[in-house]
């Protein structure tokens, strides 16, 4: 067992659709790499989901006009977990920012303080996630081959920017995590 607590950054309709602006065409690796960490992290898992504001605000409002698709209420498909997580999501915490570190996911943290990511995608939630944990004190483990980029050169790029920030932030791979002693 892996220490720690896992969080699976924005699994969701919106970003395994094909269809979708927002798709990220290596979704399934991810899935397939968050698959193979969840029973390591069972009872020690969050899953998150990116939603749109209600009302957008500030800088948002741009952003929203950039995307007038995704500006969509919290109920609708397209923010559902896909499903393959839908029924293994014991506790979701929704954000209406990139970066998911939120006092919900951060009580959720053990005594050790490590924090595990993977999920969608690297260059953006995962990246906002990992950097805000990381100024807040925790242990940021980002689990490569458990997530998926917009494109392979931005999820490579993103791991690059992350792994300056050792050793607050480390790269790792589902192998390498798993094979660490557990708690």
């Amino acid at each position: 067992m892996s220490a720690g607590h896992l969080a699976v950054i924005d699994m969701q309709r919106i970003f395994a659709d094909p269809a979708s602006p927002w798709a990220t065409p290596r979704y399934a690796d991810a899935a397939a790499g968050v698959h193979s960490l969840l029973p390591a992290y069972a009872g020690r898992a969050t899953f998150t989901r990116f939603l749109a504001p209600e009302q957008p605000a500030g800088a948002w409002r741009a952003y929203y006009d950039q995307w007038p698709f995704a500006h969509r209420p919290a109920d609708a498909g397209l923010w559902e977990l896909t499903d393959g997580f839908a029924d293994l999501a014991d506790h979701v915490v929704d954000a209406t920012t990139f970066g998911k570190w939120t006092p919900e996911l951060a009580s959720r943290l053990g005594p050790d303080g490590r924090l595990v990511l993977a999920g969608v995608s690297t260059d953006c939630c995962v990246l906002s996630t990992a950097l805000a944990a990381a100024d807040a004190g925790a242990e940021v483990l980002v689990v490569a081959d458990a997530c998926a980029g917009v494109d392979d050169d931005s999820h490579l790029k993103a791991l690059q920017i992350m792994e300056l920030y050792r050793p607050l932030v480390r790269v790792t791979t589902i192998a390498d995590l798993l094979a660490e002693p557990g708690p």
